[in-house]
């Protein structure tokens, strides 16, 4: 079972890296007026979201199995995947903003790079918040 968890622990990781960039690809978008740099923006954060999408899927179905094997309970096992449902949300809305940047024109998201900086740490909140149940299992 160590393992599974080492490499849970691995993916987690690895698609929370991408939580956290793709979001910082949006804030250069929302400022970026030349047309060359916001197609090479574009080619990276679309790389980069079918990547991180191709991550979670690992993260995900090791999760279920350590919950599956350790048979883990309490109060903070539910807080945690409400968390990590949160964060699959979060994942899909910024594919969601991905495929409004790609149509550009009034499809483009209304939103400042001032907002996308904030929607930014929203995955470090949830990191942390999820990594702090995990550990300290508070309840």
């Amino acid at each position: 079972m160590l393992w599974i968890k080492a490499f849970h622990i691995v993916f987690i990781a690895s698609w929370f890296a991408g939580l956290f960039y793709l979001p910082r690809i949006f804030v250069n978008l929302a400022l970026e007026t030349d047309p060359t740099a916001t197609a090479r923006l574009l080619l990276m954060a679309r790389k980069l979201y079918r990547f991180t999408s191709i991550l979670m899927g690992p993260a995900l179905l090791l999760g279920i199995w350590l919950w599956l094997g350790y048979g883990f309970k309490g109060g903070w096992l539910h807080a945690k995947l409400a968390l990590v449902v949160l964060a699959i949300g979060y994942h899909h809305a910024c594919g969601s903003l991905l495929k409004k940047f790609e149509q550009g024109g009034a499809a483009r998201p209304n939103r400042s790079h001032v907002w996308f900086r904030w929607f930014n740490e929203v995955p470090v909140i949830l990191l942390t918040a999820i990594t702090i149940l995990v550990v300290v299992q508070p309840f």
